[in-house]
């Protein structure tokens, strides 16, 4: 039998460092977590698979273990058993922090956990796709969704007439207990995902599912300076609890790139073309911004890649920090073909500067001696 390897199980190379291992398994983990995937029994036994492969590799004697033999070295080795089994608190608190929505991105704040007795998150998030313009400089979207309502023939339960028996997994008890080594930790049991309880018959109404799915449409003023990867709440737009109170919804930011301008935070670079004549001579320019235009001024002699600054032009910072700068760098650009005129003239340019346009020259002619010294000496 073929077995899957850890490594790509968490889409990381055989390389890789202890931090890009947590990031590879935490953003795999909350995709397949069986809260965020209910009744999905592929996402439940990825999952699992998952916190096996990180329990591994996560610990350096074991990770050097299964480097060398493989998953039949590690026999014996206090792997931990079950569903999820491994993840030391750290683990779980990140996890949890990541899911309820305990830290990064503005207007953030703890999402609502669910009602053991329904079987859905109060809580959901989508991505919203934005265009760079529309990130920079804030707008007001229209999104049109679709939110959880509890099933009214099985009051949100998903088995007929709401009927509910013990799960003969956790013994109704809605956890399980894994050990690792001398320590032993409580999670959720992965059969009745922590509620203690499963259908007994399932729900014609909603085939078990415990809701149905309602539209909707959310009008969302986006603030200026929002960015990938950036969340925001829309309080009292997630989903319906059988009570009638409505929980968050989350959106997620991913903003798209344009064709000039490359945004870094809340600085912008802009790519400057200018003529080798004009970077020799020095000129005046007009350059786009992203409020409009900006006067640079090219110096004598200016280089390629110069970078020159301006200040407050650039995106303004989310969380009220005032704008960043825009950024203009020079590219030079060089004829592409030359007449015989062209060429004349700067044949003419360059003699005109005499030992100057031949730099070469004077910067290489102590390596030639050495050189020649060399050749004399292995003779």
């Amino acid at each position: 039998m073929t077995e899957i390897d850890y490594y790509e199980i968490l889409e990381v190379s055989r390389t890789c460092s202890g931090a890009e291992l947590k990031k590879s398994y935490r953003k795999l983990a909350m995709k397949y977590h069986p809260d965020r995937n209910p009744d999905d029994k592929e996402a439940e036994e990825k999952f699992k698979t998952l916190s096996e492969a990180y329990e591994v590799l996560k610990d350096a004697d074991k990770r050097a273990i299964y480097d060398q033999y493989g998953k039949a070295g590690l026999e014996g080795q206090g792997m931990g058993g079950g569903f999820g089994g491994g993840q030391n608190m750290d683990d779980i608190m990140d996890m949890f922090n990541s899911m309820f929505g305990g830290g990064g991105g503005f207007g953030g704040g703890r999402q609502q956990r669910r009602d053991p007795s329904q079987k859905y998150n109060l809580d959901f998030e989508i991505e919203l796709p934005l265009k760079f313009n529309e990130a920079v400089f804030g707008c007001e979207k229209k999104i049109d969704i679709k939110y959880k309502v509890a099933c009214d023939d099985c009051d949100g339960t998903g088995a007929e007439g709401g009927k509910l028996e013990t799960c003969d997994y956790c013994n109704g008890q809605g956890q399980v207990v894994m050990k690792q080594g001398f320590m032993s930790f409580a999670q959720a049991c992965p059969k009745c995902h922590g509620e203690g309880q499963k259908v007994a018959s399932a729900c014609g109404a909603c085939s078990s599912r415990g809701y149905h799915e309602e539209p909707d449409t959310v009008t969302i003023k986006i603030p200026a300076g929002v960015d990938t990867g950036n969340r925001l709440r829309a309080q009292g737009y997630g989903n319906e609890s059988k009570n009638g109170r409505r929980g968050d919804l989350y959106l997620t930011f991913d903003v798209a790139q344009d064709e000039h301008f490359v945004r870094d935070g809340v600085n912008v670079y802009i790519e400057v073309p200018v003529f080798f004549t004009q970077a020799v001579l020095g000129d005046n320019i007009t350059i786009p911004s992203l409020d409009g235009e900006l006067e640079l001024e090219l110096k004598v002699g200016t280089k390629d890649k110069a970078q020159f600054a301006f200040r407050n032009e650039g995106v303004a910072d989310v969380h009220g920090g005032g704008k960043g700068q825009l950024v203009a760098q020079i590219k030079i650009v060089y004829p592409k073909r030359l007449n015989d005129e062209q060429k004349e003239l700067l044949r003419k340019l360059q003699e005109s500067f005499g030992v100057e346009s031949k730099p070469h020259t004077s910067k290489f002619e102590s390596a030639f001696s050495n050189v020649k010294e060399w050749f004399k000496s292995r003779s």
